[in-house]
């Protein structure tokens, strides 16, 4: 056919157009339709056939939303730093893991980072260990809790993203230093009962102190059948006998206030001074420091 003919035939289309035309009236069941042609896309639907655009998925087999506050177990427990993922993968198929107090066995198993996750009883914990030692003003409550008006915890917000906590506690009114940390292992240091690690205060009383009240507090005494004892204690030098240092183990300075309440003195000042070999050197009231790896290997031998 010329260029001239095929120009002015008009309505007609080429053969081609004609073939596909009835290949697809042919595969569609032979529509009345002629002239019509229906693309893979665009074909009229069935009765009860699913839409293209909106394809039916089977509830039970439908794949479940991740959950970013979640992460796998596995995951969780080689972020610690205690193995890789696939020999975490071993410990948990032994039996050796826990969430919340429960063994689990079950491979992709996830927690949140605020579970309890155990690896052979110990503590795992996915996050950055950090150490961040605080010189607290008066004003601040030492805790965690939300509604107790200013806490330490607004002190030390952007100290770290990890999740660290006081270690014991520092009355509202007392001041000096406070080690936060996400470590269990050091808070352990502390809290254990028969080594500890020892924190010094300067205490100023109301009145002088009497050397037999100093020395009964050296020797220990007891206080509703409890015995008191403190490691240390000794006039300052250089100041009046109102103001002197004290050495506990304790975790809190509750065991103070329990020993002048006894002997009938107030307490003006209480000031944490030294935690083991930590200082306030280079802290001014209300800051902050991370401790240097020297300071947390000494920590460590404490």
């Amino acid at each position: 056919m010329s260029r001239h003919q095929g120009s002015s035939s008009k309505g007609k289309s080429s053969g081609r157009g004609q073939q596909k035309s009835g290949a697809n009236q042919s595969s569609r069941g032979g529509s009345s339709q002629q002239g019509k042609s229906y693309a893979r896309g665009n074909s009229p639907l069935r009765k009860n056939s699913f839409s293209a655009s909106k394809p039916q998925v089977d509830k039970k087999t439908a794949p479940k939303k991740s959950n970013p506050n979640e992460i796998r177990l596995n995951k969780y427990i080689a972020n610690s730093g205690i193995c890789s993922r696939r020999e975490a993968d071993e410990h948990i198929a032994i039996g050796l893991v826990s969430v919340n107090g429960q063994v689990v066995t079950e491979m992709g198993y996830k927690v949140k980072l605020e579970d309890e996750v155990r690896y052979d009883g110990r503590r795992v914990n996915p996050e950055k260990k950090a150490y961040v030692l605080l010189n607290k003003p008066k004003g601040f409550a030492t805790t965690t809790a939300e509604g107790k008006g200013r806490t330490v915890m607004d002190l030390v917000a952007n100290a770290t993203s990890s999740r660290i906590k006081p270690i014991g506690r520092l009355g509202r009114n007392s001041k000096g230093l406070l080690l936060f940390t996400n470590d269990e292992a050091i808070v352990k240091k502390f809290t254990n009962s028969k080594h500890g690690v020892p924190r010094l205060f300067h205490v100023e009383l109301d009145k002088n102190l009497k050397i037999d009240d100093l020395k009964k507090i050296r020797d220990g005494f007891k206080v509703d059948g409890k015995l008191i004892a403190v490691e240390e204690i000794s006039y300052i030098d250089g100041a009046s006998k109102k103001e002197i240092g004290l050495k506990i183990k304790n975790t809190g300075n509750t065991i103070i206030r329990t020993i002048f309440d006894e002997l009938k003195y107030d307490i003006i000042s209480l000031d944490c001074v030294a935690i083991g070999h930590l200082t306030k050197k280079d802290i001014p009231r209300g800051h902050w420091k991370h401790l240097t790896e020297q300071e947390l290997n000494t920590l460590k031998m404490l």
